[in-house]
């Protein structure tokens, strides 16, 4: 990872029990999607709940969307729930422009499903 990669997207975990949540500062775009995808990729064996906290995300392109799915992918087959939270107006028109809005779990500030 080279140190401007590491400045796009900065990510933070915190484990309870069996979950986990995920907060990803910054752009989660082309060249750094795989720091992502790693990170979270190493929870899902261990982990039956996973929340991705987009709130200080402020940018994500169709890479960064791609990764979303892969992680959603990996965590299903595992039988882990993969979730997301405050998501910005950039990355909800996204996944609404996409028609994948409807397939996340997109949840509010207190694990309540939105939708």
């Amino acid at each position: 990872m080279t140190d401007q990669a590491a400045s796009l997207l900065t990510i933070d975990i915190d484990r309870a029990g069996n979950s986990a949540v995920v907060r990803c500062h910054g752009k989660l775009m082309s060249g750094v999607s795989d720091i992502l995808y790693i990170r979270v990729r190493q929870l899902i064996p261990d982990t039956k709940r996973i929340v991705l906290d987009l709130s200080d995300l402020t940018r994500m392109d169709s890479t960064g969307l791609g990764t979303l799915v892969r992680l959603y992918v990996s965590a299903r087959s595992a039988g882990c729930t993969l979730q997301l939270v405050n998501l910005g107006a950039q990355v909800r028109q996204l996944l609404g422009t996409t028609n994948l809005l409807e397939v996340f779990t997109v949840v509010g500030e207190h694990g309540i499903k939105i939708g």
